[in-house]
């Protein structure tokens, strides 16, 4: 698959995606900063594997919400080096074992988790709230 993108001033741009023009910037008044777009990505693919796995094993939830704290090293340009998804499932009677089960799957089958697994350390927390 081919992207192009093409710089625009103090930003990169694409209007090759179905949903419109993708603006990056490292200027958060100008765009998306790269580093955001990254964890976006981990959050993204690794938060809808997990909702897929759940609906295929049939287990009903209200809500599905995903917080990611990120750790970045100044001194190596400001590299990820951590990222901590904190998964909150909403539901009633939700049993932790299998959504915990489910969540290893996720992260198994998650492409951008795997693309980055030898060089970002990505964990996750699981909570379940009625």
């Amino acid at each position: 698959m081919m992207m192009q993108f093409r710089s625009n001033g103090d930003t990169m741009e694409t209007s090759e995606f179905a949903f419109g023009n993708l603006t990056i910037s490292g200027d958060d008044a100008l765009g998306y900063r790269p580093f955001q777009l990254m964890v976006a990505s981990i959050v993204g693919c690794s938060g809808s594997v997990f909702k897929k796995i759940l609906k295929k094993q049939r287990i009903s939830f209200e809500a599905l919400t995903v917080d990611a704290d990120v750790e970045r090293n100044p001194d190596e340009a400001n590299k990820i080096e951590h990222i901590t998804l904190h998964f909150t499932v909403k539901g009633k009677d939700l049993n932790e074992e299998k959504l915990k089960k489910s969540l290893a799957i996720a992260r198994r089958n998650c492409a951008m988790v795997r693309s980055v697994e030898d060089s970002i350390h990505i964990e996750e927390t699981l909570k379940i709230t009625e």
